[in-house]
């Protein structure tokens, strides 16, 4: 009913798990990552205990193979089951139980540039699905982010055809150190489309908003805030009602009601950020 790529950043920072599937809210029971130690999707007839056990696994040291092999051999149903690993080190594994609905099967590997993964489906049109996945992996440009890659990865899956059955959810999982929200967490994104006629580029459209917002920018992209351009910022900032006389303060004060605050940077300004004043106010300066 689901297909995913679990993947490993190639210099091991990051970790994560893209899947979609015809069955409600898909990112609730399949994929699992966790920083130092591996990320686990559990698919077809899902055990979800799978996730907390394997992860728990890896985090002991297991590889990815090791780790799977166990959690099979502890399970009386594995024939039913589908699940992909990889681990924190590099390595990937997936299976596929024979009871499996057709079409069913997995693959997983490592990329000239060091990024181990495991796809794997079941009720999907045919192999196409799985082989697509593998070659949007494979063939993509490593400087792209590693979020943006795993949905290109899944929607080329979707595009060759998906779940057999129809649309419904997808997820996107990607964890990293310090990657959350202010910095407290390691989850730098955790976006979920739970049911929806056409859910993966709906999820391409959510992670496009999530960058927006919270990513947060290299200062050297950004603009000091002095000069014109602060004028301008100052400018359009108070048509927007934030008159405060210290233009900083105004636009962290705005910038906070725009849910933007994750891009701030003292004593300057990110262009996407003041893009999206400029749309706000009018236009291009």
């Amino acid at each position: 009913m689901t297909f995913s790529i679990v993947a490993r950043s190639e210099d091991g920072s990051e970790l994560g798990v893209a899947v979609a599937s015809k069955f409600l809210a898909v990112g609730a029971a399949v994929p699992a990552a966790e920083v130092g130690a591996g990320a686990v999707a559990t698919q077809a007839m899902a055990n979800l205990a799978y996730r907390p056990r394997g992860l728990a696994l890896l985090a002991a040291g297991g590889d990815a193979r090791d780790v799977l092999t166990t959690l099979l051999s502890q399970d009386e149903a594995h024939e039913h089951r589908q699940a992909g690993i990889v681990d924190a080190r590099g390595g990937a594994a997936t299976f596929t139980g024979e009871a499996c609905f057709p079409w069913a099967g997995g693959t997983s590997g490592v990329t000239r540039a060091g990024s181990a993964y495991a796809i794997q489906g079941n009720i999907l049109t045919g192999p196409e699905v799985v082989d697509s996945v593998e070659h949007a992996w494979r063939q993509a440009d490593v400087a792209r982010p590693f979020r943006h890659r795993l949905l290109d990865a899944l929607l080329a899956g979707d595009r060759a055809g998906g779940d057999s059955r129809g649309r419904q959810s997808a997820a996107l999982l990607v964890v990293r150190p310090g990657g959350g929200y202010g910095g407290g967490s390691d989850v730098l994104v955790d976006l979920r489309v739970d049911d929806h006629p056409d859910p993966v580029p709906e999820l391409v459209r959510l992670l496009a908003i999530r960058d927006l917002l919270f990513e947060r920018p290299d200062p050297a992209d950004c603009l000091p805030l002095e000069g014109d351009v602060a004028d301008e910022v100052r400018r359009r900032l108070a048509a927007l009602g934030h008159t405060e006389f210290d233009v900083a303060a105004a636009l962290e004060g705005w910038a906070g009601i725009e849910n933007l605050e994750e891009r701030m940077v003292p004593g300057r300004i990110d262009l996407l950020v003041l893009d999206h004043l400029r749309t706000l106010t009018g236009g291009a300066a």
